[in-house]
């Protein structure tokens, strides 16, 4: 059966065009009579679909517009709630969970069952959730929907199971924990307040129960009002009246007394002796004026209250009250500890704050040791134990966004001596002045899994930052931070004055890098059209960096148009907004605005002195030609073992020997096609009858075929124009061309079309042509730009999808349907395409040329036209003539074509194998020189070093654009397999992985499809919709490695990892930490006898008697609707089967027998009742008879 499977596949692969149109094969390549089909390659598949599931795995980052904060103080573990909906749990490291509200909700407040492994979190659908943590995956146990009241606060005593709710309209509910059911006890508003009250209180902002008495409740409103509630005799104990509103309050632990945050930035303390008015009111910030009054200050947001047995002095902490006039000055925390006062100032408002106390009862003394600060963009947590307040070192990495995040990768399986290095060279920056206490949040318990491998992830950042990070066994800590802006010079103050816009303006952002692990040669692309090229080295070295500058434009001397009224631009607008008139050189305006063979930034030229780690040693840089500015680089590719490094834009592709320091190509894609270029773009236009001289100018759809017929090698099969006759080609005008995609990086500059000069092979500039000086209102706008600077605007997160826009005013509606739209629109769409941009590179060993009986090494080039070039190079092998003899780069005109642009290759053996491009083993060119063992270059998978046997069999070339993958044999250039990846979308990644010891196809979609298919038969083998909707921060972050895993950045300030593989799904419970662990909880001190007579005895209320369904009744269905959740005993029978998990289930059966014994002691006690009325019966009516006789009976 397998046999005649693979005949069959044989039969289909052979046929010349697919069903929807496209060749079988490259359209260079025919099917030679040599090329093996599918059945004589009998290579074994072992991947199948049941290898493949999708699932998350871990979220780093900060949490993004966090909204809420919670603390278990037995447990030490927190919780953060955010806008989205979404629930942040930490403990010791390790321990980091994040969960979801389906709804989406924000979280407005959390509250932890304390040591009892649940949270409850109210959102602003106004519905309360009961979470359970004591599985590693938390779950909701039951949901709670109010219907008719809006929630605004909730308190839960410490070991109760009944909690306070209140509501907008100023009434106090009470709901059962355990069945999630509301109480008939309600505390309404026009209760709590006296008769005479002519206006409503207001919501309801605080609830709590007095220290000294459980059965005491004050409640505050927002008005001022302040309640102090006896639930007992359900009524009020006494009413405070007061001027300014209420925010929060906060009790002594010996309930004499309380304070409260007021919104005129006052603090007003209250005795429980004299509520008639305050005993002391303090403005802290605010100074007392020459009239006598005090100056107005900011709100007190809110307000703790603690002591401490060392001093005799609370501390009294609170956000915010500072006085208005000073304007400017940063949010700040204020500690007043007696009459020291000091305060903090943060970088970010406050979102919320939460004193750490050794304690969970109320009614002790506090002993406050940390504060935890909830800021909008960080975390910080301040020692209270010493005298300075330091800071405690975040073990969290709470700071991926310190600046936006503009690019990312995640390499998997890295060489294992690479982490400890990364991390001892980084150890030596780090900051100093932390507190040298233990990090307080060190809840739960987390071991490093057995089957754990070496991973970074780097991220890039808008201000030119690079930072690695150990991503091993699902942490992450930053492990080295590089600053790609210490190469350039700092602008002058002149130029940055000539242009207020250039203020906002982030000039090495960094938009994309290439990573060589074993080499440890690093590469990265930023913004204003330029490569830095690192390596790595353990000791500091002096040097001078070496600069090469490219003109990198290609000549146009016309631009014509479709049609005689229509004067639009031939390259689409990437920032998806209506378009806009195009704006004119710089030259047209100024004179001092030409700018001509002039790079954007310029590099340091003296001697510099690097320190240990990632060392610059040269940077490509790209020109300014006659007053246009260089296109950025849309593709990176670099090769250790070569020497050499590859760069393209949207104008051609140049190659560099990183070694000699020299350029070895600098060509416009269309020179690429043969060297001897036998043929030229047409350049008549169907409705006028002009010809330009040099050939980018834009075609109908006929001229576009008739340009791709002459575009091919002279061994070229014939061309089917049908290939690209796709539904893409709609007649929507091309300056409504949304959709920019030449690769997975966002563009920043103003799309201008760049007609400058070509460069020739040589580097050599050729003469220069007329250039298009388009006219237009905009003149002006360029011509403020500083000299030297490119036109972009500020470089701003990944997250972010204003990037590329030359206008701010551009609602995210709008955006995100630039984004998902058809593919018509597409850059790709070359009906509409005639600049052809380069959007893929990679160096490998491969065959150039059909006749070709050995590999050599290659670049494979893949432009946005769907089309592959192979390009051959002749290497030196001897070391000493590397350093010497030039290397031969001569493109043959060798193309394949696919639909889409071209967006990743990979290479396989005849046996199915990955074939790994060859590398250089590392070695630090700033070591001391050791007369016996020289440094010498060791070069891995090199072809000269490779048997004949190994490399003259052929090999596979998998190719995948947007919408097709296709597998070729080389030499033969011969196409085995074919896939229609997508019709109504586009692919933004692909990626060719390794997953359960074979090898796969990974793709990610515009409409949030993530795809698996099988190499080399490209069968699919998954195919979910992950996604339902993906942005531009996804589509520019998302990226798949080794193993099986996956990143993207969900939020501007936060990482998703994610795994598409069955078997990390199955074990994914194993490799996550416990969030709860069995702990006793601390006894509460003995109160001796005077404090618990003349205190009053708490102990005594009984909650259960005053609000359960026997005495308080029902409560109106109306009023709320009880949800069961999905995390009962079904998620306690899903948690790992460890001894927390086993605790977890006989806690439960311990629950139902107690359950089932306290009904039995109340049929019991029903019994023994019957028992004493029948026996009290029985001694009456004997009574009755004992002195009658036998007949009056």
């Amino acid at each position: 059966m397998k046999k005649f499977r693979k005949v069959l596949d044989g039969l289909t692969t052979s046929s010349p065009v697919n069903p929807g149109g496209s060749p079988g094969c490259g359209s260079a390549a025919g099917t030679p009579s040599a090329a093996p089909t599918p059945r004589e390659l009998e290579i074994q598949e072992t991947l199948m679909s049941e290898h493949f599931q999708i699932c998350k795995t871990v979220r780093h980052g900060f949490p993004y517009q966090p909204t809420a904060l919670a603390f278990d103080p037995v447990q030490k573990i927190l919780a953060i709630g955010s806008r989205s909906g979404g629930i942040r749990i930490l403990g010791r490291p390790g321990v980091d969970c994040h969960s979801q509200h389906e709804s989406g909700a924000a979280v407005l407040q959390m509250q932890f069952l304390i040591n009892e492994g649940a949270l409850v979190t109210a959102c602003a659908d106004d519905t309360l959730h009961l979470w359970s943590l004591r599985q590693r995956l938390p779950a909701i146990l039951h949901s709670l929907k109010f219907n008719r009241e809006r929630i605004t606060f909730c308190h839960l005593p410490f070991q109760s199971k009944w909690l306070y709710v209140g509501t907008e309209r100023g009434n106090t509910h009470i709901v059962n924990i355990e069945s999630f059911i509301l109480s008939g006890y309600v505390i309404m508003w026009n209760k709590a307040i006296e008769l005479s009250t002519k206006t409503h209180p207001g919501p309801v902002v605080h609830l709590s129960d007095s220290p000294k008495d459980e059965g005491k409740l004050l409640i505050g409103f927002e008005s001022g009002t302040i309640v102090m509630w006896d639930l007992r005799a359900k009524r009020a104990d006494f009413r405070i009246y007061y001027d300014e509103a209420i925010h929060s309050v906060s009790w002594h632990h010996e309930g004499r007394q309380f304070m409260c945050s007021h919104s005129d930035g006052s603090l007003s303390m209250w005795n429980m002796r004299n509520t008639a008015k305050p005993f002391q009111v303090t403005f802290p910030h605010g100074k007392t004026q020459r009239d006598g009054r005090k100056e107005s200050c900011k709100p007190i947001l809110k307000v703790e209250y603690k002591t401490s047995r060392n001093s005799s002095e609370a501390f009294v902490i609170f956000s915010g009250g500072l006085s208005y006039d000073k304007a400017g000055r940063r949010p700040t925390l204020t500690i007043m500890h007696g009459k020291a006062i000091t305060v903090l100032e943060m970088d970010y408002p406050i979102v919320d704050f939460m004193v750490l106390c050794e304690t969970p009862y109320l009614n002790e003394v506090q002993e406050p040791y940390a504060v935890v600060v909830l800021l909008e963009k960080d975390f910080v947590v301040v020692d209270l134990t010493q005298s300075n307040f330091p800071i405690f070192e975040n073990p969290y990495p709470m700071d991926v966004h310190e600046s936006p995040v503009t690019c990312t990768a995640y390499f998997a399986d890295c060489p294992p001596d690479i982490i400890p290095v990364l991390y001892s060279i980084g150890a030596k920056h780090k900051k100093t002045g932390y507190s040298h206490k233990e990090w307080p949040v060190s809840g739960g318990t987390w071991t490093v899994g057995s089957q754990t491998y070496p991973e970074i992830i780097i991220t890039g950042h808008a201000d030119g930052s690079i930072k690695f990070w150990d991503a091993t066994a699902i942490t992450l800590q930053m492990l080295y931070k590089l600053k790609t802006s210490k190469v350039f010079e700092k602008p002058k103050t002149g130029d940055m004055g000539r242009s207020a816009d250039l203020v906002e303006e982030d000039p090495y952002a960094v938009q994309m890098i290439s990573w060589c692990p074993q080499s440890r040669i690093f590469c990265v692309v930023g913004i204003s059209a330029h490569v830095i090229l690192y390596r790595f080295s353990k000791h500091d070295a002096n040097t001078i960096i070496t600069s090469l500058e490219l003109r990198l434009q290609c000549e146009m001397e016309d631009v014509i148009s479709p049609s005689d009224t229509e004067n639009t631009p031939c390259f689409s607008d990437p920032s998806g907004h209506s378009p806009q008139p195009q704006p004119p050189s710089p030259r047209s305006n100024t004179p001092d605005s030409v700018r001509d063979s002039i790079p954007c930034l310029k590099v340091k030229d003296r001697m510099i002195r690097m320190p240990p780690g990632y060392q610059a040693e040269l940077v490509v840089q790209l020109l300014w030609v006659d007053g246009e500015p260089p296109q950025q680089i849309t593709c990176l590719d670099l090769n250790s073992a070569y020497g050499l490094l590859a760069l393209g834009n949207c104008n051609g592709l140049a190659v560099v020997d990183y070694l000699q320091k020299t350029i070895l190509l600098c060509m416009s894609t269309l020179e690429l096609y043969g060297s001897a270029d036998p043929f030229q773009r047409l350049t008549r236009s169907p409705r006028k009858n002009r010809q330009s001289t040099s050939g980018l100018t834009e075609l109908s759809d006929n001229q576009v075929s008739l340009d791709l017929e002459r575009s091919k090698s002279p061994t070229s099969a014939p061309y089917t124009p049908s290939l690209h006759n796709d539904p893409r080609g709609t007649g929507e005008p091309v300056s409504n061309l949304r959709s920019c995609h030449y690769s997975p990086v966002f563009y920043l500059l103003d799309n201008d079309h760049v007609n400058g000069h070509c460069t020739s092979p040589t580097s050599q500039p050729c003469p220069s042509g007329r250039a298009r000086v388009p006219g237009g209102p905009e003149g002006p706008r360029l011509a403020r730009r500083g000299p030297g600077r490119p036109p972009f605007r500020k470089a701003q997160s990944a997250a972010c999808m204003e990037v590329s826009l030359p206008v701010s005013s551009l609602t995210e509606e709008s955006r995100e349907n630039s984004f998902s739209r058809s593919r018509s629109s597409s850059v790709s769409s070359i009906d509409r395409e005639t600049k052809e941009a380069v959007t893929t590179l990679q160096f490998a060993e491969s065959y150039g040329r059909k006749s070709d009986s050995l590999p050599t090494p290659c670049l494979w080039v893949g432009t946005s036209l769907g089309l592959v070039l192979i390009i051959p190079m002749s290497i030196p092998t001897d070391e000493q003539e590397r350093q010497e003899d030039p290397v031969t780069v001569a493109p043959t005109g060798t193309v394949l074509m696919l639909k889409g642009s071209v967006l990743r290759f990979g290479f396989l053996d005849c046996g199915g194998a990955l074939i790994n491009s060859p590398y250089e083993v590392w070695r630090d060119q700033h070591a001391p020189d050791d007369p016996d063992r020289p440094r010498k270059r060791k070069l891995v998978n090199f072809s000269p070093s490779s048997s004949q046997e190994a490399c003259g069999d052929g090999h596979l070339a998998v190719v995948c654009s947007e919408r097709q993958a296709k597998v070729f044999y080389m030499p033969s250039q011969a196409c085995l397999y074919v896939h229609n990846i997508t019709e109504s979308s586009f692919v933004l990644r692909a990626d060719v992985v390794s997953v359960s010891n074979s090898v796969c196809l990974a793709c990610f979609c515009a409409n949030g499809h993530i795809m698996i298919l099988s190499l080399p038969s490209l069968r699919p083998l998954l195919d979910v919709s992950y996604l339902p909707l993906t942005d531009m921060r996804i589509a520019r972050t998302f990226c798949f490695t080794n193993g099986g895993q996956a990143l993207y950045l969900c939020s501007p300030t936060e990482i998703q990892r994610i795994t598409y593989s069955q078997e990390m799904c199955v074990n994914l419970q194993e490799t996550l930490g416990e969030l709860f662990t069995p702990i006793e909880t601390p006894e509460a001190q003995n109160r001796g006898f005077l404090k618990g007579f003349f205190g009053g005895n708490a102990q005594t209320f009984d909650r259960e008697e005053l609000f359960g369904e026997a005495s308080a009744g029902k409560a109106s269905r109306s009023l709320a609707q009880h949800i069961p959740g999905q995390g009962g005993i079904e998620g306690m029978k899903a948690a790992a089967g460890g001894v927390v998990g086993d605790l977890a289930r006989a806690r439960i059966a311990l629950d139902e027998r107690g359950q089932r014994l306290g009904e039995l002691e109340e049929r019991t006690a029903l019994m023994m009742t019957s028992a004493e009325t029948f026996s009290k019966h029985a001694h009456e009516l004997m009574l009755k008879c004992k002195d009658k006789k036998w007949y009056q009976f």
